[in-house]
Order: structure tokens, then C-alpha cells, then sequence
């Protein structure tokens, strides 16, 4: 059952056609159903400080701006970590 309160904050940097990008948001969409989240996608060539710093890393998930999560990504581990930032807030 989803614990109560404010869901966590979570971003996804990621591009257009990047099939790693796709499989992120689909983890991410999995797990909302189990822990409130509350999910913002970035995509990366809006700004050209984002594209040089995460071109070859993404997708990129951050929880209130800490990076928690880089490819590839594990929805086990992804999870775990989107519960501990929900234990912490």
C-alpha cells in the first residue's frame, strides 16, 4: 500500500527517440503505482549546459535534485532508491 503525504519529486533527463529514455519513463510509471511520484520529464536538447553534461549518460533520474539513478538503470534498484527518498522526507 502507498505510504500517505507529498509524493517524490522525481526528474528524468532525457531525449527524444532514446529508447533507454522510453524504458526509464516506463519504470517510472510501473513503480508510481506502488509509491506516489510525482514525475517531470526534461528533455535534455532544450539546453545546451543539459545536453554537455548528460548527452552520453542518460537517462538521468534525480530525486530533488540528487542523482539517484543513471543508465543503465535497474527497476529494483531504482525503486529502492525512490523509497529511501521517501523514508527521508
Amino acid at each position: 500500500m502507498p505510504p500517505a503525504g507529498r509524493p517524490v519529486s522525481v526528474t528524468l533527463y532525457g531525449r527524444a527517440g532514446c529508447h533507454l529514455c522510453d524504458e526509464a519513463a516506463a519504470m517510472l510509471a510501473r513503480i508510481s503505482k506502488r509509491i506516489p511520484l510525482a514525475v517531470t520529464a526534461i528533455d535534455i536538447e532544450s539546453d545546451d549546459a543539459l545536453l554537455q553534461r548528460y548527452l552520453f549518460e542518460i537517462p538521468v533520474i534525480c530525486v530533488d535534485g540528487a542523482e539517484i539513478a543513471r543508465a543503465p538503470i535497474s527497476e529494483v534498484e531504482l525503486e529502492a532508491a525512490l523509497w529511501a527518498a521517501l523514508g527521508d522526507g
